[in-house]
């Protein structure tokens, strides 16, 4: 059994190294130079598309970024200038295609995270990060994957998504004691 999940988790790992080792470092800085100079950052998905973006937001917010969750009781009105970064595997999601539209109609930036360029919310983007992973729909170009629906496209998008954060960091000049001092205390 060890032997079979020892296998099973490197697999994983070379699966996502193999789609990560096909985005460029540029497509990573190019995203941390808009979030430095953006003054609001929001981001939706859904499902575990979602649980990514949220996750992404959390880190934003522990480096200091005025950062938001579309749909959460607390997220403040989107507004003229604000950045949206929506995350759909598919970029067919008619929730974030919704959030994205109107985000447009507002004068935000968009930023699509997704495996299909020419998605309908690749088309609204102003700034694509590709990750070329499987999705559930196996789709032609979309990498081969032995897991699941789109774990690899979510695997992924963490892992590249928290290299954005460190790049964002890093050009914002932000230690560790920083994040810390914004990391939940009641818990």
């Amino acid at each position: 059994m060890n032997n079979i999940q020892s296998t099973t988790a490197e697999q994983i790992i070379a699966e996502i190294s193999q789609v990560i080792a096909h985005v460029p470092q540029e497509s990573i800085s190019k995203l941390a130079t808009l979030l430095v100079n953006s003054q609001r950052i929001f981001v939706t998905g859904e499902g575990r598309s979602g649980f990514m973006a949220k996750s992404f937001a959390m880190r934003l917010m522990h480096l200091g970024a005025d950062s938001h969750v579309i749909g959460e009781t607390v997220t403040p009105a989107l507004a003229s200038g604000d950045l949206l970064i929506a995350v759909s595997g598919s970029g067919t999601t008619k929730s974030a295609i919704w959030t994205t539209d109107k985000a447009k109609e507002l004068g935000c930036s968009i930023v699509a995270v997704t495996t299909d360029e020419s998605s309908p919310l690749g088309i609204l983007a102003d700034m694509i990060l590709h990750i070329p992973a499987a999705t559930k729909y196996r789709r032609e170009g979309e990498a081969a994957s032995i897991q699941p629906l789109g774990s690899l496209f979510d695997q992924c998008t963490h892992v590249l998504l928290d290299a954005v954060c460190l790049a964002y960091g890093q050009l914002q000049q932000v230690q560790h004691d920083d994040v810390f001092a914004k990391h939940s205390n009641v818990e």
